[in-house]
């Protein structure tokens, strides 16, 4: 028996989403709209809208749609935002800001994630996604962003994240020790950064950006 995935993608919404407080409209309408289901690997599709992360290649994973909704709606995204994602993955992530913002730079160390999610967003349509495949702690934008997206831990927050914000820019990421890492929102404000505290969860990290391993003898 196949799933009907219009009803599990409503159910979602309803019954993981917004009772975690994601109660944004626009962020709600979005999550209702994308089709899941056509980023999970072919083998993980019927669990495309179950409450748990979803293994992809490379060892990463397909965040909770929890963890998705509340990440779409710290950024707070205006229709003429700008927005830098770091960490492309399956490319779900990528086509909600796509509805949600003006246009998205989404990077990626694997192209092979590249590639898929290019394919994807040609096939629908999707024409304000820039992708690149970079490591994102030698990544040079050469520009700011509205607002920045990392979907993946860092151990401490990179410095060069915060410098690609324009002023009133917003950042989510989640840093921290494994298991009880915080998911932020730093706010730039003037010459100043202001960190906001969202929730504890535990993702995998950001090649790169792992806790520094602490040798006793």
């Amino acid at each position: 028996m196949s799933l009907n995935f219009e009803q599990a993608r409503a159910a979602m919404v309803e019954q993981q989403i917004r009772p975690w407080e994601v109660l944004d409209p626009r962020v709600l309408e979005t999550l209702a709209a994308v089709r899941r289901e056509d980023f999970v690997p072919l083998a993980q599709r019927q669990l495309a809208y179950t409450d748990t992360p979803l293994p992809l290649a490379h060892g990463e994973i397909m965040m909770k749609p929890v963890l998705e909704g509340r990440l779409l709606q710290a950024l707070g995204l205006a229709p003429e935002d700008e927005v830098l994602e770091i960490g492309t993955g399956s490319g779900y992530v990528t086509a909600c800001l796509a509805r949600l913002a003006r246009e998205v730079v989404s990077i990626d160390r694997h192209s092979d994630f590249v590639d898929a999610a290019r394919a994807r967003f040609a096939q629908d349509g999707v024409s304000n996604v820039r992708l690149e495949c970079a490591d994102a702690l030698s990544f040079e934008p050469g520009r700011l962003f509205d607002a920045i997206a990392v979907t993946a831990a860092v151990a401490e927050v990179p410095e060069r994240f915060c410098q690609w914000l324009k002023p009133e820019g917003r950042l989510f990421v989640i840093h921290g020790a494994s298991p009880a890492q915080e998911a932020v929102r730093i706010t730039r404000r003037g010459e100043h950064l202001h960190s906001e505290s969202l929730f504890e969860t535990d993702v995998p990290y950001l090649h790169g950006a792992e806790p520094v391993p602490r040798f006793t003898l």
